[in-house]
């Protein structure tokens, strides 16, 4: 592919549109790039090097380079035509094409592809996209080394929207981001829990015991206090929409805390229940409960794009029935309805303990001695928690030369990796092949006889001293969790 030919024209076009790539620095890289000599590129490999690949129409000895053949997915998807027979899936979306992707193939995408495109006469996609890495500790999330952490699993801990959240908050879109379970629960406890959660709850209790938990009418005049509050919220649905646009999804976040942490300021500075004291100031309660609720609505709009399951219970206590839209609902005022019963049954997000525990269930546990514990000194449950037990299926299995008891095992968790065990007295390698195991699969990689193992197959030995692999009673997902 003449790749040379278009240098001076994705120069001049990277430079004429700023936003083509981001964020800057990745753009800075590109051109930094390209102030070398541009090589043509080779789009073959041969089959004898490489036995996989779109074979080339015209030389059935090679095949095409697998990132000339990847990219032309993002036409042909869309049902792309060369002949101007496009189907409208690509008049539709390729016009207003963007691409999302990690660093790591900055070159394929800012380079290779618009060249590409340009050689074949298609308009370039909108913008270019790039993200940095999670690092698990400061290392790099790897399956290779068996530190990968799954979504599902978090999800399932922490909850969906808390761990969106997390990761929109805590990654600067381009640079790196390191994860942990204890940074996860700061966050959570820290802005959800403390600053949300404590928002919510306060308001709704103050509703409950000072307006019979009814909302107010709105007040006929605001204050200095009022109106700081009113323009920081109004605002923050703008702020939130443009940084959204430009990927600055942290600074979006953060522009909606910063209403949060005002609100909860607010409440302080107003002090609802010295105001309940007085009933000739039963006016000015009232004006600051229905600023509060206003508030919180203003909040749930863009969090309904974060975090939709709790933008969607706040909408609910708030009686809110019509379809999150910021366009329509962006301003102050009128939608929430008057004399409307409203009630918040139980905390938005508790707080969790330091093993990440909702901390109103786990002192429920205690610390009484179990039967059978020789002085109590049994395994503690959160102890046994840290644990991560998979079902594994094995694909491959082969013996580890000069050892009598060690198979290298290939399986699938459902990323592929590899496993030593100490089975082969009990079993030939050909025996196990396809079958399910369970792995504990978040212990430390270990060197055995020269052969990284990343994780240990749990067995169960007879009277006989032979060993005998667990397993489930049916047949599962590969990776699925064993509770």
């Amino acid at each position: 592919f003449k790749m040379s030919r278009y240098q001076e024209w994705l120069i001049k076009h990277i430079e004429a549109n700023p936003q083509f790539i981001t964020p800057a620095r990745y753009r800075n890289e590109v051109l930094s790039f390209l102030k070398e000599p541009l090589e043509d590129l080779c789009i073959s490999r041969p089959t004898s090097r490489l036995t996989w690949g779109i074979p080339l129409p015209f030389d059935d000895n090679f095949v095409t380079y697998v990132w000339f053949d990847a990219l032309l997915n993002y036409l042909t998807g869309l049902g792309y035509d060369p002949d101007g027979e496009s189907e409208p899936l690509f008049n539709d979306f390729w016009p207003v094409a963007e691409h999302v992707i990690a660093k790591d193939i900055l070159k394929p995408h800012a380079i290779f592809w618009p060249t590409m495109l340009k050689a074949m006469g298609v308009a370039p996609y909108q913008r270019l996209h790039v993200h940095g890495y999670w690092n698990i500790n400061d290392t790099k999330m790897s399956k290779s080394i068996g530190n990968v952490v799954r979504p599902k699993d978090l999800a399932a801990d922490y909850g969906a929207d808390a761990v969106r959240y997390f990761m929109l908050r805590e990654m600067s879109f381009g640079l790196d981001a390191s994860f942990s379970p204890e940074v996860v629960i700061k966050r959570y406890n820290s802005d959800l829990a403390n600053d949300l959660g404590n928002l919510c709850s306060r308001t709704m209790a103050m509703v409950k015991k000072f307006t019979g938990g009814r909302i107010p009418e709105p007040p006929g005049s605001a204050d200095e206090l009022d109106q700081g509050l009113i323009t920081a919220s109004t605002g923050m649905i703008t702020e939130f929409e443009e940084h959204m646009a430009d990927f600055g999804f942290h600074l979006a976040m953060r522009a909606v805390w910063e209403v949060i942490g005002l609100a909860n300021r607010y409440i302080v500075e107003n002090a609802p229940w010295e105001l309940a004291k007085d009933p000739a100031r039963r006016p000015r309660l009232e004006a600051v409960i229905y600023n509060l609720l206003e508030t919180l609505r203003l909040i749930a709009l863009p969090l309904h794009a974060v975090m939709p399951a709790t933008a969607a219970r706040i909408f609910a206590v708030l009686q809110i029935e019509a379809a999150p839209d910021l366009s329509a609902q962006g301003q102050w005022g009128g939608i929430l309805r008057s004399g409307q019963d409203i009630s918040l049954r139980g905390a938005l997000f508790p707080r969790l303990d330091d093993k990440g525990k909702k901390q109103e269930t786990a002192a429920k546990g205690g610390s009484a001695k179990k039967a059978g514990d020789k002085g109590g000194q049994g395994l503690d449950f959160a102890e046994f928690q840290r644990l991560d037990l998979r079902v594994a299926q094995i694909t491959a299995a082969e013996r580890i030369p000069k050892s009598e008891r060690l198979l290298k095992l290939t399986v699938e968790v459902p990323e592929a990796r590899t496993i030593v065990a100490g089975i082969a007295a009990s079993y030939q390698p050909d025996e196990i092949i396809g079958r399910q195991v369970i792995i504990v699969a978040n212990l430390k990689p270990v060197k055995l006889m020269g052969v990284i193992s990343q994780g240990m197959v749990l067995a169960a030995k007879d009277k006989d001293g032979r060993l005998i692999l667990s397993t489930v009673s049916d047949t599962v997902q590969p990776g699925s969790k064993v509770a």
